[in-house]
């Protein structure tokens, strides 16, 4: 691999860094560049410095030579926006993983961004706490990457987005600066909230390198169900009726449709199916409480109501740690997915309730009209009315998988290209489709007085005019 760095520039790194932290060559290439495809990097060099002061460092170096730095973490994103070219650097913020210390008492971790994200669930559950960001790549994602593009997850509903959950960042600006909000309040009215200009910028803006993260009480119940429902109707009204019921214990309501349980419960051989004759769609509840006696009682009730008023039509309840596992598994499993369909091509979504079904009809529809073999799969986080979904057709040329997303996008009307894997290089071309023409434009002003030389993530998630 030829690279289009300088030597003095590399040597120029290693002296900010270290000789075993600027990785060039095979070094580079043997790593993935993440996103859907499994491509290798391309960077002319990855760096990695060890904590604030030399991530500084390297951005006034890179400024002053005008070369682009792609900052990367757990490379988990699936839209692009960690891929590098050879004339550009990534910077990885893999050796920044001190948790820093946990203040039980204010409910609050500090970390540094490259500490994985179920690293950062462990110490809190070490000292009776839940740090509740959640999400299948919780054993490679890094705190800084989920900054960065505000990821969401399974807990969304009742514990919010990464913003929700992080008080304090540092960051280090595209010419060196670093400014540093570790805040550790949840009140903190003093003017522009300057962390958020950070988070879900993906890199563009700044390099997180610290945070503080807020904490919860860890629920002392939690209760878990599968189950079957005879309609879409039913499930979305099931969803505010389990949410009036449980007063605000509803953590998660992760809806399956058919197509999805049908290849992960019963093709993909890897799960013992907890039904035993097949429903058009299927939901995972989740609550957590205080008291798992009564809350146990009171979330079996809610089922019984449930199911006589028809909102579902049958349900397997877990009983222990090991039964929840089980039926989660089935959710998560998206491994398998992706080995069942082969070719396909897939989509983070967000829209109202009321427009989901309608929706996924003409999109399959327009689809099938292209593509006669088209396979629609769905499923998603209906609580935050976010849908992931895949559309396996056996043609996986550029052509078609453009067809595909202007039918995807177009058919939104008002809905969100991207609910919570960001936009990066993939999602660029299309991001009119949900933000206004003002919207970008302060986008690009932002961006330009932040980094005027564009040497933090170009391409990526801000469209040029």
């Amino acid at each position: 691999m030829t690279t289009a760095l300088s030597e003095e520039f590399l040597e120029a790194l290693v002296t900010i860094v270290g000789p075993k932290h600027v990785l060039t060559g095979s070094a580079v290439s043997s790593r993935q560049a993440g996103g859907l495809k499994a491509t290798p990097l391309a960077a002319g060099a990855i760096v990695r410095p060890a904590n604030t002061e030399e991530t500084s460092a390297v951005m006034k170096l890179c400024s002053s030579r005008g070369v682009a730095v792609i900052p990367s973490g757990g490379n988990t994103g699936l839209v692009g926006g960690t891929q590098a070219a050879e004339e550009e650097v990534a910077l990885s913020v893999e050796r920044m993983r001190a948790i820093e210390s946990v203040d039980i008492s204010n409910r609050v971790m500090t970390v540094g961004s490259g500490v994985v994200l179920e690293q950062a669930q462990q110490a809190a559950a070490a000292e009776g706490l839940l740090f509740p960001v959640d999400l299948g790549a919780r054993g490679t994602a890094m705190i800084g990457g989920l900054i960065a593009t505000n990821a969401g997850g399974n807990g969304v509903l009742r514990y919010g987005m990464m913003r929700d959950n992080v008080l304090g960042i540092e960051a280090v600006l595209a010419d060196g600066t670093v400014i540093s909000d570790m805040n550790l309040m949840v009140k903190n009215n003093t003017g522009l909230d300057l962390k958020q200009v950070f988070v879900g910028s993906e890199g563009t803006l700044g390099i997180v390198t610290r945070a503080v993260l807020r904490l919860r009480p860890t629920p002392r119940s939690r209760n878990t169900a599968f189950v079957a429902c005879p309609s879409f109707g039913a499930m979305t009204k099931l969803l505010s009726f389990v949410e009036a019921e449980l007063g605000g214990g509803l953590s998660a309501y992760e809806a399956v449709w058919e197509e999805f349980y049908q290849l992960i419960a019963i093709e993909s051989g890897q799960h013992a199916p907890p039904f035993d004759a097949p429903h058009p769609f299927y939901v995972l509840v989740e609550a957590h409480g205080g008291h798992q006696r009564r809350d146990q009682e009171r979330f079996l009730e809610m089922l019984g109501q449930a199911e006589q008023i028809g909102l579902l039509s049958d349900a397997v309840v877990a009983y222990s740690q090991a039964d929840r596992d089980r039926l989660w598994a089935i959710r998560d499993d998206i491994p398998s997915l992706l080995r069942l369909l082969g070719t396909r091509f897939a989509y983070d979504v967000s829209l109202s309730l009321e427009e989901m079904e309608g929706y996924l009809a003409r999109v399959f529809e327009r689809t099938k009209l292209l593509f006669p073999d088209a396979r629609l799969v769905v499923f998603g986080h209906l609580g935050d009315g976010n849908l992931h979904v895949t559309l396996k057709i056996s043609d996986g040329s550029d052509a078609a998988k453009l067809a595909v997303d202007l039918i995807v996008y177009e058919e939104l009307r008002g809905g969100s290209i991207s609910a919570e894997h960001g936009i990066g290089i993939d999602k660029l071309p299309f991001l009119h489709f949900s933000r206004s023409p003002e919207e970008l434009a302060l986008m690009r002003a932002i961006k330009g007085a932040l980094d005027p030389k564009n040497i933090l993530s170009p391409g990526r998630v801000i469209p040029s005019e």
